[in-house]
């Protein structure tokens, strides 16, 4: 018998297959669960700034913003307010993990539907809320399904996708989450006329993207990783085959095979990612996920109709400024798309930083001068902010949204990867909560200085991207540890060769054995 073939996956040439009308309908339907996600932050802050909701389950805020002179930073000022927008974040958080564990042991697909079906139950609580606990709770829910749906869905269209498109198709999910927030101002805008229920139809609209995901989901296939990771080996070759549209797939079939073997030798993936050579794509994780938050990105998405009020444009007019940032941030995200697999993930994180950090300098210096506690701001000035927003959103969109969600996602092997991106999803929902739980006293404390506070966290950020951030830019998804973390300046001598020996992915041609 001829001795079998090995090679690492880092030598292997690049596995065939083509973009297939199985995978596009599996990433259609997959991102309606950031179009949830999105729908949600779009419209949370568009429903805080509604006077019949407010007037029903906040009226201290609803009194001081009828006041003749009410303080234009500390108006929205309440923490049970942003505890409504904050306290999904927490609920995210939690279940990030229990749906991490679901993610392994029952894959991909049922994790989705779980988390349609719990916001479904969060929209009906919310829509319907008669007092300020069921809202709460009804948030909850939501927190719940977002937790389950942020921790499967990028999974998900990674291990779907061909090594050369990942970037494109994993973006799609950020793509969805950008036409929800721009779905959820237009309904805010429309249901603000409303009286006195448009609050509930803009809240009890999010049952539609959670309704077609859970139907959806019915029809779109597992991945191969997860099915074979699960013993389900002819299936996930079945799989592997059709979506990638051709019958030659040994190759990236005896990887995740090998990948999947690792994996099953590891009992506890959390003490793995412990590990010092677990170390680099755990905390290249965690920080996009921090610095993405401290970009104040959700601050201004959550609260742009509140922001636009702030400066001087009055209820519909602010609703038609937060419209226009979420158009320029849906465009703005298909040029990441576009861009992200062939300039590749730095360039972009790194430009983003500059136009960025411009954006959010200007704004705090055009509000420290001329935005008083009390007054507005010229109509051209007000107009000069908010094409400031959108050259920010603009930046954000084609940058560290998606990139923040398919990093983590494609860095991590196979037997740390669900316990990994946990950490990836839970750190992304402590840091929102955090920002959306201060943004409105912090607003009312630091006033333009806020503009400041982001500006300089976006310094730090540029410099972690410029100095410790790897490319991953067409790399084989089982292929990271030989091919990224090893050759990088920094994070090489994080990979003990005894633990990386482990995790090296083998494949072997039986064929040639």
């Amino acid at each position: 018998m001829a001795p079998a073939l090995v090679l690492s996956s880092g030598d292997a040439q690049e596995f065939e297959g083509k973009i297939t009308f199985t995978v596009i309908i599996c990433v259609i339907i997959g991102a309606f669960g950031g179009l949830m996600f999105g729908y949600d932050i779009g419209i949370s802050g568009g429903v805080t700034s509604m006077d019949d909701f407010l007037e029903k389950f906040f009226k201290s805020v609803y009194e001081r913003k009828q006041h003749a002179q009410e303080n234009n930073y500390c108006k929205f000022d309440n923490q049970f307010l942003q505890l409504f927008t904050s306290c999904l974040y927490i609920a995210a958080l939690i279940a990030s993990f229990v749906a991490a564990k679901i993610c392994s042991k029952l894959g991909r697909k049922p994790t989705m539907q779980i988390a349609s079906l719990f916001f479904l139950a969060g929209v009906a609580l919310t829509a319907g809320a008669m007092n300020i606990e069921m809202l709460i709770i009804g948030r909850i829910c939501l927190g719940v399904g977002v937790g389950f749906g942020n921790q499967a869905v990028p999974l998900f269209l990674s291990e779907l996708a061909p090594a050369k498109l990942r970037g494109a198709l994993n973006i799609c999910f950020q793509l969805f989450i950008t036409i929800g927030i721009l779905i959820a101002n237009l309904v805010n805008f429309v249901t603000a006329n409303i009286h006195p229920y448009g609050w509930r139809i803009s809240l009890a609209l999010a049952g539609v993207p959670a309704l077609i995901l859970c139907v959806g989901s019915l029809a779109i296939c597992e991945t191969p990783t997860s099915l074979i990771e699960r013993e389900k080996i002819e299936e996930g070759r079945a799989v592997l085959k059709k979506i990638r549209g051709v019958d030659n797939v040994d190759n990236e079939f005896d990887s995740i095979v090998h990948a999947s073997e690792i994996a099953r030798q590891v009992t506890d993936p959390y003490g793995k990612l412990m590990k010092r050579s677990s170390r680099p794509p755990l905390v290249i994780a965690i920080l996009l996920q921090v610095f993405q938050q401290f970009t104040g990105i959700n601050a201004i998405m959550f609260y742009s109709p509140v922001l636009f009020q702030t400066i001087g444009f009055g209820s519909d007019a602010s609703l038609l400024s937060a419209v226009i940032t979420g158009l320029v941030n849906v465009f703005s995200t298909l040029v990441s798309i576009y861009a992200v697999d062939k300039a590749g993930r730095r360039v972009l994180l790194l430009e983003a930083c500059v136009q960025m950090f411009i954006s959010q300098i200007a704004i705090g210096i055009i509000l420290s001068l001329d935005l008083k506690p009390t007054g507005t701001l010229s109509r051209p000035e007000a107009l000069v902010v908010v094409v400031l927003v959108c050259v920010y959103v603009m930046a954000f969109a084609w940058s560290w949204g998606p990139l923040g969600w398919l990093i983590p996602s494609e860095t991590f092997p196979l037997e740390t990867r669900t316990a990994g991106y946990a950490f990836a999803v839970s750190s992304n929902m402590m840091f929102t909560f955090v920002i959306a739980q201060a943004f409105l006293s912090m607003l009312c404390n630091m006033q333009a200085g806020i503009f400041f506070f982001f500006a300089a966290w976006i310094l730090v950020m540029g410099l972690f991207a410029l100095f410790l951030l790897p490319e991953t830019k067409g790399i084989p998804i089982d292929a990271m540890t030989e091919r990224v973390w090893k050759q990088h300046w920094f994070w090489k001598r994080f990979m003990d060769e005894e633990e990386v020996q482990e995790q090296k992915p083998e494949m072997i041609h039986p064929h040639l054995t």
